[in-house]
């Protein structure tokens, strides 16, 4: 039955009571007015017009008494039983409204005391009710808020909202993921104050956070200075490769921004890479009943952290089913292939500067290297693999350097998108080169020569003021 039938099937307190009152009242008079009739007729015989005229006075004196009843106890009733029960059915009704407030029930001082206590005990339930209610809304507010910080507050809000956030299991989805990586910040913390580091990477994770939770991505892991982002979980957009890659772009740019600021306080500039892949993964409650984390595992994640393994500072790869994703509104270099240790098949990836649709973003101009300095310096290189570096050191020189490229002749040769750390043999002008690290990507022949092409990943700030110099 709705509300507003069973407001007009069921009569209010007022009508229930006076009607009550009234035919009760007009049951006995009838019952006294026959008894009387019959009486006389029997014990005076009288005849049939003295009863008429009897019972017409008999009926206007019983007419007097009802109304005089009624009047009378109308107000009596009114003032002790029904207005107190109205004010409770009022304030119940605005608590109805406005159920995070109290609404006192107002009753008169010579109300009953069987009304007085059940308006007590519903004001004192309410206020145990209203400050249980209070209190769960504040903690949840406070977990909300403490979690939000540690991980994404819509997964937050699963957890709380789901009468199955806590239970171990997952589900099946379709996402994007976005790694990123800082460049050379594991030197930098060897040479710097490490409040001052924390202070530097917290800046970092701080903007870049913003960026992420501005496209609706959530921040599932933050591992020192790299970051895992997730696109379409808990719930997909319908654009999340398209919202991973403007992402993307708008971190990069907000990094030369952030570098900028930075450098009135003698940091050195950050580089990132950041790698993206799209596919499915098993999104959920992960762990056991003692320990448990939401989280994303698959194979999407390891192709999108081999693809940011193979990114150089400032750059962006997308993994080949973000690419048919996004072809049509990016600008894309062509693919590049790279055949990566556990893997079956090659690894296929394209470098992103642009995005056109709804995002409309594109990489700032970054100032181009300085002149290539033709100079032929001799160096050990080490080969790192899964952040493991070789033993033995290997030979090469260079052909040319500026301070973010290197070209140079390896022996033996590398494989494509191998990392490699670089020591110089020699010290110039009372400077000694710090460790250089690097990433092969390219090898070409020239001159009956394999030349292979260094990206510079990590070079000390003292290390690229030289080698300008030099240019």
């Amino acid at each position: 039955m709705s509300k507003n039938n069973e407001k007009k099937r069921t009569p209010g307190v007022r009508k229930i009571l006076l009607r009550g009152v009234f035919w009760r009242i007009l049951f006995i008079e009838a019952i006294l007015l026959i008894f009387s009739l019959l009486y006389r007729a029997m014990t005076e015989q009288a005849d049939a017009m003295d009863l008429f005229w009897y019972g017409v006075r008999i009926v206007g004196l019983v007419a007097v008494i009802i109304a005089f009843m009624m009047i009378s106890l109308r107000r009596f009733l009114t003032q002790r039983i029904i207005f107190p029960l109205e004010q409770i059915d009022r304030a119940n009704r605005a608590l109805h409204q406005e159920i995070e407030s109290f609404h006192p029930v107002l009753l008169p001082g010579n109300t009953p005391r069987e009304i007085q206590r059940i308006v007590w005990s519903r004001d004192e339930m309410l206020k145990k009710i209203l400050t249980v209610s209070h209190e769960r809304l504040n903690l949840i507010d406070f977990i909300r808020k403490t979690f939000g910080k540690y991980i994404s507050s819509k997964v937050v809000d699963e957890i709380l909202e789901s009468p199955d956030g806590l239970k171990i299991g997952g589900s099946r989805k379709n996402v994007t993921i976005l790694m990123s990586d800082l460049r050379g910040f594991t030197y930098l913390s060897e040479k710097k104050d490490p409040h001052e580091m924390v202070l530097y990477l917290n800046r970092y994770l701080e903007k870049m956070s913003e960026i992420i939770l501005k496209y609706d991505g959530i921040i599932d892991e933050i591992i020192g200075d790299a970051i895992l982002a997730v696109f379409g979980a808990p719930e997909s957009h319908g654009n999340d490769p398209e919202r991973a890659v403007a992402c993307a772009i708008e971190m990069q740019n907000s990094l030369n921004i952030l570098n900028h600021a930075l450098d009135s306080q003698g940091f050195p500039p950050m580089e990132m890479g950041i790698g993206i892949n799209t596919g499915d993964v098993i999104v959920g409650n992960i762990g056991s009943e003692l320990r448990m984390k939401y989280g994303i595992v698959g194979a999407t994640v390891n192709e999108a952290s081999r693809i940011e393994s193979n990114t150089i500072g400032g750059e962006i790869l997308i993994g080949e089913m973000t690419h048919t994703h996004v072809e049509a509104i990016v600008t894309a270099r062509p693919p590049r292939t790279v055949m990566m240790k556990g893997m079956k098949a090659p690894l296929v990836f394209y470098a992103v500067s642009a995005i056109a649709g709804s995002y409309d973003v594109a990489l700032d101009v970054v100032a181009a290297p300085g002149e290539a300095l033709i100079i032929r310096l001799p160096f050990h290189y080490w080969q790192i693999d899964d952040k493991k570096i070789s033993e033995e050191p290997l030979m090469g020189h260079t052909l040319s350097i500026t301070d973010t490229r290197m070209e140079a002749i390896l022996l033996p040769e590398p494989a494509l998108f191998t990392n490699l750390k670089l020591r110089f043999q020699f010290c110039r002008e009372f400077h000694c080169f710090s460790d250089i690290y690097a990433k092969v990507i390219e090898i070409r022949d020239f001159n009956n020569h394999r030349v292979v092409q260094l990206g510079i990943t990590t070079m000390a700030p003292e290390d690229r003021d030289v080698i300008r110099k030099w240019g």
